[in-house]
């Protein structure tokens, strides 16, 4: 009953248009209801816990990071600096969007801010170039959603708040994975367009490539200033975010000189309502957490899914699919929300690693926002790219399939996680 009380709620409000912070309290709300404990006192003690958490504190930094990384220049130079290595081979803009994707994942944490940084620059010289325009399109949303694997990821952080998991080791984990799904971009981009007549960039010469180098150091440097602090202790996930917002604002207001005073206050701006809407889901979503908790309703979940706990890669692929299903129709933070608590209890019964868990669960949420009909990445490609849904959707489908693809070999066989895992957090 209290699993039907849970979903009914959630999913009634949601079908009604409720906006899903407030589905959530409304969930929290109608728990509280069924076991007769309701106290408006109870709801707002969580909603003020749910925010008060210090590793939370990485978010509004990660995405002040990646405003100032667009509007700075240091998108335009990452890519700059791939199309000089591969741009003139056959499919070379594609190679460029990969490469580009996953320097730029290792700036922004963000999913739909490469998104738009790439769509912006690479989609409509792909379209001069004679490339297919919804393959292109597909490929560069795939692409983007490498940002919440590699660190730094706000989803590891939410993630990592919301289960209780080290944040650090989850961004040293995401590191292989990330770069893994590059590689199957790159392999499936490489099969697409290995018979077609594009037309290719010329080859830069060693002078250009140099160049290209040196004007994307600044940029380059970041992602290696954040994962060796993060490996050696230097500094925690949250200080790392903090390094990332004032190095970006250092190198693009002095070095490259692209953002003027005059635009920080709306830089500023943006970052602080993208933050506000992702606190306020957290900070709902820990209502429906507690009383997920009170109402025992992991227990109920154990005893339905008991059978499954002697077999953990079993256990895993369930998670997967229900994940799946939910990312159909829900956005990565509050799928990670409502879903984490329910998994987690099931995670630690069945002694599965909470920080191999952790990234798959992400990999599953960071496809889930190129999987149609909701896809936000999707409908930031197409409204950046002015392309429309449909041709975007048509071309994901290849890209997403070797997406999920490496995620279910990555549940067959957790070694591929854990051993580079282990080698990176020691």
């Amino acid at each position: 009953m209290t699993i039907a009380i849970f979903l009914g709620a959630l999913l009634g409000a949601m079908a009604l248009g409720v906006p899903i912070a407030f589905s959530l309290l409304l969930t929290g709300a109608a728990l509280m209801w069924h076991l007769d404990m309701f106290d408006a006192q109870i709801l707002a003690q969580n909603v003020i816990e749910g925010s008060n958490s210090f590793p939370l504190l990485a978010v509004p930094f990660f995405m002040l990071a990646g405003e100032i990384m667009n509007a700075g220049g240091l998108s335009r130079r990452i890519v700059n600096f791939a199309m000089a290595l591969v741009g003139h081979v056959r499919g070379g803009l594609g190679y460029v969007g990969i490469m580009a994707a996953i320097i730029m994942a290792a700036l922004s944490g963000s999913a739909v801010a490469d998104a738009a940084a790439l769509a912006a620059l690479l989609l409509p010289m792909m379209n001069r170039a004679g490339y297919d325009t919804a393959r292109s399109a597909g490929l560069l949303s795939a692409a983007s959603i490498i940002a919440p694997i590699i660190p730094p990821s706000i989803g590891f952080v939410v993630f990592g708040v919301a289960a209780n998991v080290s944040v650090s080791k989850l961004f040293m984990a995401g590191i292989a994975p990330g770069l893994m799904l590059g590689l199957a971009l790159w392999l499936t981009w490489w099969w697409l367009v290995r018979k077609e007549n594009i037309q290719a960039e010329p080859r830069k010469s060693v002078v250009e490539i140099v160049g290209a180098f040196k004007e994307a150091t600044w940029a380059l440097v970041l992602p290696v200033i954040v994962v060796v602090g993060l490996k050696m202790g230097v500094f925690t996930p949250t200080e790392a975010a903090v390094v990332a917002a004032v190095y970006a604002l250092f190198v693009s207001t002095v070095i490259y000189r692209e953002i003027k005073l005059d635009q920080l206050y709306g830089l500023f701006l943006a970052a602080a309502k993208t933050t506000a809407v992702i606190m306020f889901l957290v900070a709902a979503a820990m209502v429906s957490a507690w009383m997920i908790t009170v109402a025992n309703l992991p227990n109920e979940l154990i005893t339905l899914l008991e059978p499954l706990l002697d077999s953990p890669k079993l256990l895993m692929l369930a998670f997967m699919l229900v994940t799946m299903l939910v990312g159909t129709a829900m956005d990565m933070t509050p799928t990670i929300l409502i879903l984490t608590p329910v998994f987690m209890p099931l995670v630690k019964a069945a002694g599965i690693d909470p920080v191999y868990f952790g990234v798959l669960f992400m990999i599953n949420n960071a496809i889930g926002l190129i999987t149609p009909p909701v896809g936000t990445v999707l409908s930031t490609v197409a409204g950046v790219g002015k392309v429309s849904m449909d041709e975007v959707t048509k071309g994901v489908w290849p890209f997403m399939v070797a997406q999920f693809a490496l995620m279910f070999l990555m549940v067959a066989f957790p070694e591929i996680v854990m051993v580079p895992a282990r080698w990176f957090y020691g």
